[in-house]
Formats: structure tokens, sequence, C-alpha cells
């Protein structure tokens, strides 16, 4: 949902300063390839992201910073709509960072979204999702608060919320499986955690299926 990748670039903006405060001393040039890219992605310019992260990471092959780059680009393949080339990198990420929680989120997202009825590797691909959602959730739980400049309940609360995504998006997983109690589970457990309106049609929709036409209408 838009809302996370909002603020998950101010998440990994944050994640990446407290690295960078806490790491051992970078050379001069990583560190403004480094804040180059972090303004990039601040400003909204897509195209100047993902050409700073592909500079930090080209020039300096073993950064610290290297899944903050990966993830940078991806989202701005997102924000692009080339879902394709933002799942390539989210995947990089992953190999990166094996326990981040955006980049299996973002991959699990994506793949609901290009999932169509009539796919020949629909098992395949929602398997994938829901193994990565999952893994997204399992992530976010046991994530260390990124920076000490963020509170507990500021942490707390941001957990919550991109749990919730993860699993609005099984939710949809389930929908596309046609196992529409299952939806409903996940569906009303995001809509109770952060009550968007694209999670409420989705758990109607799923209660309207599963002849829960009572719910469905409140």
């Amino acid at each position: 949902m838009t809302r996370t990748i909002i603020t998950g670039v101010a998440a990994i903006a944050m994640s990446a300063a407290g690295v960078m405060a806490q790491a051992p001393k970078v050379s001069k040039g990583e560190a403004e390839a480094y804040n180059a890219m972090i303004r990039a992605a601040q400003s909204g310019d897509n195209d100047a992201t993902i050409k700073a992260a592909d500079d930090l990471i080209t020039k300096y092959s073993d950064t610290q910073f290297k899944a903050t780059a990966l993830m940078l680009e991806s989202q701005a393949y997102v924000a692009k709509g080339d879902l394709d080339r933002a799942q390539v990198y989210a995947e990089q990420c992953m190999a990166a960072d094996p326990k981040g929680f955006q980049a299996p989120l973002l991959i699990g997202e994506s793949i609901v979204k290009q999932t169509r009825e009539n796919d020949l590797d629909k098992d395949e691909k929602l398997a994938k999702a829901d193994k990565d959602l999952n893994l997204a959730i399992e992530n976010t739980k046991a994530a260390p608060k990124p920076n000490p400049q963020l509170t507990d309940a500021q942490w707390d609360d941001q957990k919550k919320l991109t749990i919730a995504e993860a699993q609005a998006d099984l939710g949809r997983v389930a929908m596309l499986r046609k196992k529409y109690p299952d939806a409903v589970v996940q569906l009303q457990a995001a809509a109770d955690a952060d009550p968007q309106p694209a999670y409420l049609v989705w758990l109607a929709m799923s209660q309207q299926q599963s002849g829960k036409n009572d719910e469905a209408i409140a």
C-alpha cells in the first residue's frame, strides 16, 4: 500500500542514519554517495534514486549500506510502475539482509498485484507470495528499533501498520485461491489494526463470498 511505501522510505533513511552513526568510520566518498542517495529518495525523484543507489553499490561494492540502496531502488521501481524490476532488486535486498522485512513485503505484494485468475503458474506464484508475506510478518515482529530517535510507541505503531499490510496481502492471496473464509480472517485482522478503505472493501467482498452478507454490508 502507498502508506507503507512512503513511510518505508523514511524508515529506511532513519535506519541507515542510525547505522551511519554507530558504524565504523566510512570514507568521505562513500558518505557523500550515501547522502546523495538519501536526498534523492526523500525528494521523490525515482530516477535520481535509482541512479544514486546504483552509483553507491557500483563504486563501493562492499558498502554496509547495500541493503538500504537495494531497497530504495526497489521502491523507486514500484513508484515507476515497474514491478518486475522492483522484485529483482527486492530479491537482492533479501539476500543482503535476510532479516529485513520490507523486501519480502514488497515482493509478496507485487506478486499479488500481478497474479491473474488464468495464470498457468498461479499456484507457484501464490505459494511464493504466501511465504514472503509470512516472512515479512516474522521479521517485523523481531525487528529492533532502527534508530534511537524513534520512541518505542512510534516503532510499535510502524510495526503494527507493516504487519497489517502483510495480513491484507495474505487475505488477497486467499481471495485469489477462492478461500474466502481464510481471507476474512486475514483481512479482519488487517482492518482492525489499520482500517484503510481498501482493506475494508476486500474484507466485505470476502465476507459476501463466504455468505456473511450482513457483516459485508456493515
